[in-house]
């Protein structure tokens, strides 16, 4: 199907599941033409893009290992032969997993640090090639962590990566103004895991002046608001329910 040049474009990283679908979803129902990356999640990629097609059919998925910095190059080589245009960018893709300090190894450095901190670079830094040539503002929205300003003895390679992420947000934004807009959201506890010990869940709760976790809307709201705005870059959102207040 032939695509309105006039429409919107919008390249997730992770966008096969979890936040990544969602964001995905209400961007394609916003009007916006996606085209998403996955890495290991095929089958649900191809369900997320039936989803996503049944609202904005020009929309397209590719897959990408964001820790490899061909593989970005490959999916930017493969959104390129598809849209003219790129008008936000949501480097999503991510890795999460608890790493005793004692016990951190190389290989968990490198997952972690590289999907997220790497990837999210890299990422960005193709993006620009292309929003750099257009004669409009464009945005790139990081996804980051509250963790990234607190201190979590076993998730040391993770919360560094994050923190990472904001540092290069910020970065971004001065560089690239007033061509391209540069935010970081920066979700607390918001996908409920069946898996969880209730206990623990009880600990965070008690952490979160709301008393609740947050949801994929409360993150989906706030990209909303910085879709729509035009005078705020190289800001990190919290959307934490006051978990950085404790």
């Amino acid at each position: 199907m032939k695509r309105d040049a006039t429409q919107k474009v919008c390249l997730i990283t992770g966008g096969s599941n979890r936040l990544g679908r969602e964001i995905a979803i209400s961007l394609a129902g916003r009007g916006y033409s996606i085209f998403f990356t996955y890495f290991s999640s095929e089958d649900q990629a191809k369900d997320t893009l039936e989803e996503i097609q049944g609202m904005s059919p020009s929309s397209s998925m590719a897959y990408c290992n964001v820790s490899d910095v061909s593989s970005i190059l490959e999916s930017f080589k493969a959104f390129k032969s598809k849209y003219d245009r790129l008008d936000l960018v949501i480097p999503n893709a991510s890795n999460f997993y608890q790493t005793p300090l004692p016990k951190v190894t190389e290989s968990d450095w490198d997952s972690l640090v590289n999907t997220n901190l790497k990837g999210t670079f890299f990422t960005m830094q193709e993006a620009t090639k292309i929003m750099l040539k257009q004669q409009f503002i464009s945005r790139i929205i990081t996804i980051t962590d509250v963790s990234a300003e607190l201190v979590w003895r076993r998730f040391a390679p993770y919360t560094v990566s994050k923190l990472g992420i904001q540092h290069i947000t910020k970065i971004f934004a001065k560089e690239f103004a007033p061509h391209i807009l540069v935010n970081s959201i920066a979700p607390g506890t918001i996908l409920h895991n069946p898996d969880r010990d209730q206990t623990y869940e009880k600990e965070i709760l008690a952490k979160i002046p709301l008393n609740r976790f947050g949801s994929p809307n409360d993150i989906i709201r706030a990209i909303m608001f910085l879709i729509d705005s035009e005078y705020i870059t190289g800001e990190i959102i919290n959307i934490d329910g006051g978990r950085l207040l404790y």
